[in-house]
């Protein structure tokens, strides 16, 4: 088996299903909205497709592919999960497991700008790694925020066949462009849609809900040096120092674009005397 769901379809460049404001907090590290859209894509789901989950088969739910830091569709996975689980509960069957492929390598372009080949050819540079032999047998749902060009799933498609893994795939989405007339940049147009400068990445930041993802920890190391300072005198020195162990831990450090402020980072490290 091999399908795909979509809880929102997109048709058009001025009217959604969704809120594109919701949708770009989501993006910048917002994880109530998260949980919200992870329930509104379990319930609709589940009131199109219970049959799917009516099955012996263990179940495990995967975010789009990262290397150290989450993306965002990491927290609607696992979100997802939570309500799939008491569903599941409730059918006296086994909890799903979470896991996820694995990535090697990042990149600073900007992927909600890109063509589908250009897409295609930017991932395709980078390598991937997942357990087939733990897959093998199972049902597995790749849960993304939103397919614009198809890019995601075209990847995780040939990462299946070269690893030749036996299972059965669901692809799920929050929101998928149906309309291939659209220019496939419509997807930064929800990605920036309320979050448009660094006071408005600012103000996402001091939410309680808040956590850092891959894409806010990439925009902030790619601030200018004006921006950057006005963005760290705004938030906790707790958040500067989870963001340079995140940009270190996905290697960031090695890339020169993020040098200046991963070195601004490590000074106040320093200063604090850490």
């Amino acid at each position: 088996m091999n399908k795909r769901y979509s809880l929102h379809h997109i048709h058009s460049a001025d009217e959604f299903t969704f809120s594109p404001a919701e949708y770009s907090y989501f993006k910048y590290g917002d994880k109530s909205y998260a949980e919200k859209f992870a329930k509104e894509l379990f319930d609709g789901f589940l009131s199109a497709h219970e049959e799917i989950l009516n099955t012996d088969k263990e179940i495990v739910v995967l975010p789009s592919p990262y290397m150290a830091i989450p993306t965002a569709s990491n927290f609607l996975c696992f979100y997802f999960k939570k309500y799939l689980d008491f569903y599941l509960f409730q059918k006296g069957k086994k909890s799903s497991i979470l896991s996820k492929i694995n990535r090697n390598h990042t990149y600073t372009t900007d992927y909600g700008n890109l063509s589908f080949e250009d897409r295609k050819n930017l991932i395709a540079n980078d390598t991937y790694y997942l357990d087939k032999d733990f897959l093998r047998g199972k049902l597995c749902i790749f849960i993304d925020d939103i397919k614009i060009t198809g890019s995601h799933e075209f990847t995780v498609n040939k990462i299946l066949d070269e690893f030749d893994v036996k299972a059965d795939f669901l692809f799920m989405y929050y929101a998928e462009l149906m309309n291939f007339e659209l220019d496939p940049k419509i997807e930064n147009f929800f990605n920036y849609y309320a979050v448009k400068d660094v006071k408005h990445v600012a103000e996402v930041m001091v939410k309680p809900s808040f956590q850092f993802n891959t894409r806010i920890v990439k925009y902030i190391l790619g601030l200018d040096s004006s921006n950057f300072e006005y963005l760290t005198s705004k938030v906790t020195k707790e958040h500067m120092d989870n963001l340079l162990e995140l940009a270190i831990s996905n290697n960031y450090h090695l890339i020169k674009e993020y040098e200046n402020n991963i070195n601004t980072l490590t000074q106040t490290e320093l200063y604090y005397g850490y």
